[in-house]
């Protein structure tokens, strides 16, 4: 058997922030959340191919403020070639446009959410973390947990 062919991938992204919300982009008719994210081209920097894959895969224009956590991952296309992509992510602030101009050849849509609610709907635990170190470096607070009662806790007041 032949050793299957391996290419190696690499991307760039952004989780573009606008006052208490994040950018997210759907694929597959909505069934997936995710970070907008392409290919880098010939030339251009990871910061670069994060600023133009947001802006043409969402309508949005963002600045980028810090690089975050990347991601790296490996699939196999038809034909058994494998794949080891690797993505930059970085933390943009919002500048302008509106998620309704997304583009329907790449996306299925672009949506505004809380923080708390992107970090629960994106459907990769890789890309999960990204948020959370977002979150974490633009200073947004994790939700706590409600705190027990003394009653619950079997503890007296």
């Amino acid at each position: 058997m032949p050793a299957s062919r391996v290419e190696r991938h690499r991307s760039a992204g952004g989780l573009v922030v606008q006052g208490p919300e994040v950018l997210l982009i759907s694929t597959q008719e909505g069934r997936r959340w995710q970070l907008p994210k392409g290919h880098i081209e010939q030339g251009e920097t990871p910061e670069a191919t994060a600023v133009r894959e947001v802006r043409e895969e969402t309508g949005v224009t963002g600045r980028v403020v810090a690089p975050l956590p990347g991601v790296d991952y490996w699939f196999a296309e038809r034909g058994g070639k494998r794949i080891h992509k690797t993505v930059d992510y970085f933390l943009l602030d919002y500048v302008s446009g509106s998620a309704a101009d997304f583009d329907p050849g790449e996306v299925s849509g672009a949506s505004w959410f809380p923080w708390d609610e992107a970090i629960r709907r994106i459907s990769f635990d890789n890309e999960r973390k990204v948020l959370q170190a977002a979150r974490e470096l633009a200073g947004v607070p994790a939700p706590t947990a409600p705190a027990e009662s003394p009653a619950a806790t079997g503890e007296a007041e």
